[in-house]
């Protein structure tokens, strides 16, 4: 049945008693008896040792704006490869990619994509970056490592776009080479976390504090559900958090929800609730805040946090204009916080 599947032993991982073994790579930590498959999907027990099944079986390929992830404070107007394959470590309700994240690996077509070849094509493709994303990253751990750790040595960044459900010795590993994250924080609710995606919240922040101490950059998107995570007191607590323990320069993306997979009854947030969020994140002192999947709303910029000056404007995933000189406001000198050049 798998044959034409390439497979390779996986990393972090321990055998048990009776030919169970153990995965090491996410919080889930699930523990496999011969023949089964981890909650992602992809990582499976064969004969006391675990495979990842998703090595250069990539689904989805494609060059995007870095803005697309999103990226508004990494390489802005650059061009990111960016691939990836089947699989999650997350059963989100609301999944926005759940046709390629919710499905097995055999249920797919794919392209069978070496860590080299990914290397070759971004170079190809005149990428600055290579960006793992569109579905969890962390599943297939493997090939983002090699390509990464290639790229960087051939100075091409590499930026990944997470779940953050991530143990902290791979992804301490990890970043050494992939200097660039958007995190998506769902929520800071653990409840909402266990009912809906099938996860804990602990982890998650656990990971973002570990990407800062490994000083990558880091940003944060927070999709916004009418009814489920848009309290405002919730939200507030959120970016308190974000303050303390990773500073106010942290960029923080409120992002339209529309209605997919398991929750095509819920209604699309209302601007005015994702105004409202991005209000309070700057009561709470965060310096860019920005609202996404509404085309042409003035917090698709950047503001200077000193003069309010705009800095940066975009529509939609494109930059029309940046008057940054050298990573600093053109009108007050204030620096501002990102990765800005190659």
């Amino acid at each position: 049945m798998y044959k034409h599947i390439p497979i390779k032993e996986a990393s972090f991982y321990r055998p048990l008693e009776e030919g169970q073994v153990q995965c090491l790579l996410c919080p889930h930590r699930c523990i496999l008896p011969q023949g089964a498959r981890g909650l992602c999907g992809v990582r499976e027990n064969r004969e006391g040792k675990l495979y990842t099944l998703v090595y250069g079986r990539v689904v989805a390929w494609h060059v995007d704006p870095i803005e697309k992830k999103p990226f508004f404070h990494f390489l802005p107007a650059s061009r990111a490869f960016s691939i990836s394959t089947a699989g999650c470590n997350l059963r989100c309700k609301f999944c926005q990619n759940w046709d390629i994240s919710q499905r097995k690996p055999e249920e797919l077509e794919y392209k069978y994509i070496s860590p080299e070849d990914v290397v070759r094509l971004a170079i190809k493709y005149k990428c600055q970056s290579i960006s793992y994303t569109y579905t969890e990253p962390t599943i297939f751990y493997e090939l983002m490592y090699e390509a990464s750790k290639i790229a960087y040595e051939k100075k091409i960044f590499n930026t990944a776009v997470t779940n953050g459900y991530i143990n902290e010795e791979p992804l301490r590993r990890l970043c050494k080479f992939v200097k660039g994250f958007n995190v998506d924080l769902k929520s800071f609710s653990s409840q909402f976390y266990e009912n809906l995606c099938r996860a804990e919240l602990e982890p998650v922040l656990n990971s973002l504090k570990v990407m800062q101490e490994e000083s990558c950059w880091v940003e944060i998107t927070n999709l916004v559900i009418p009814g489920f995570n848009d309290d405002f007191q919730l939200v507030r607590k959120m970016c308190r958090w974000i303050v303390d323990n990773l500073g106010q320069g942290v960029p923080l993306h409120f992002s339209r929800f529309w209605p997919a997979y398991h929750m095509r009854d819920v209604s699309p947030t209302p601007a005015e609730t994702l105004e409202r969020c991005a209000e309070i994140a700057r009561e709470e002192g965060l310096n860019y805040v920005y609202i996404g999947n509404i085309f042409g709303h003035r917090l698709e910029n950047t503001y200077c946090p000193g003069c309010q000056q705009v800095l940066i404007k975009r529509q939609g995933f494109f930059v029309v204009e940046n008057t940054l000189i050298d990573s600093r406001c053109p009108h007050c000198s204030r620096t501002i916080e990102g990765v800005w050049n190659i």
